[in-house]
């Protein structure tokens, strides 16, 4: 058999992508999710559109009630902010976040993943004891550490999450690299005389795109439940809005003025669960086994 024949059996490892798009048409739950994120999208473009003033003014009488006043049909705050606002502002800030911290973490779990299971041997076993200690640090409070000693802002929180949420993934792609490295695809490339950077980026990656695209989606998820959290307890940025500085703010006033922070909790719910379903929908739209079908 010849080097090109023993390419093409291991071409066919890698995920059918044509037409995802209708794939993910006929899944319900990535319907639903691609419509709540479409929406939570919209709300983020049109933030200044909608509402060009700063969220953080304080424009109405405090304590309006949603549907009380025409000019606020989400209501005011204790400091007579514009909650409707905030939560759009809120979409954009929870949504970077999200998406930077999360491309953070991609770039340092993907590349220790993809080093240690290419390399194995002495890289291997560098690369995942230094993956286990930070696995054995909680994720949250690693990140509270962080902020706390570099100050909140938005750039400490972005770099807070993004270094402790890349372990699960760098364990992954450390396993399907391991799987793909004794391929004919690969040991091919090896006797044609590819450089190993470009094996990695060009044979092996592709194959691991799958399970990446769905990581990445549940990852965005949790960024910006880790980001509400920390916003939450006052470590947040305090010179923008967010979903998780609204709820921290309302928490004072739950019992007598509910709707402060049930609307801003609302909209974290609605994100992470468009981003859970989007991420359940691309699983079975980038498995082979379910393509085949």
């Amino acid at each position: 058999m010849s080097i090109a024949q023993s390419v093409l059996p291991a071409a066919e490892e890698r995920p059918v992508r044509r037409g995802l798009f209708a794939r993910l048409l006929r899944r319900p739950s990535a319907v639903a999710g691609l419509a709540l994120l479409g929406a939570i999208l919209a709300m983020a473009a049109l933030a200044d559109v909608v509402y060009p003033a700063d969220p953080l003014d304080m424009v109405g009488t405090p304590f309006l009630w949603p549907g009380a006043d025409p000019d606020f049909p989400l209501g005011t705050d204790m400091m007579g902010r514009d909650i409707a606002a905030g939560i759009f502002h809120g979409a954009r800030v929870s949504l970077l976040i999200g998406g930077v911290a999360t491309l953070v973490s991609l770039v340092i779990g993907v590349g220790v993943g993809a080093i240690a299971g290419f390399f194995r041997g002495r890289a291997d076993h560098a690369l995942m004891h230094v993956t286990e200690l930070f696995q054995t640090i909680p994720p949250f409070l690693f990140a509270i550490v962080i902020v706390a000693i570099l100050q909140p802002t938005m750039t400490t929180v972005v770099l807070a999450i993004g270094l402790t949420s890349w372990p699960s993934l760098a364990r992954l792609v450390r396993a399907e690299v391991l799987r793909l490295r004794d391929g004919e695809m690969v040991q091919a490339s090896i006797v044609l005389g590819l450089s190993d950077a470009r094996i990695i980026l060009t044979h092996v990656l592709p194959n691991v795109l799958a399970p990446i695209v769905v990581s990445a989606s549940i990852m965005v998820a949790s960024a910006i439940l880790t980001e509400s959290s920390l916003a939450f307890l006052g470590l947040g940025d305090p010179n923008i809005v967010s979903w998780g500085s609204m709820v921290g703010a309302g928490r004072e006033v739950l019992r007598t003025d509910w709707y402060v922070a049930t609307l801003p909790g609302l909209a974290i719910v609605a994100a992470v669960l468009a981003l859970n379903l989007l991420g359940d929908g691309l699983n079975d739209a980038l498995d082979p086994r379910q393509n085949r079908r």
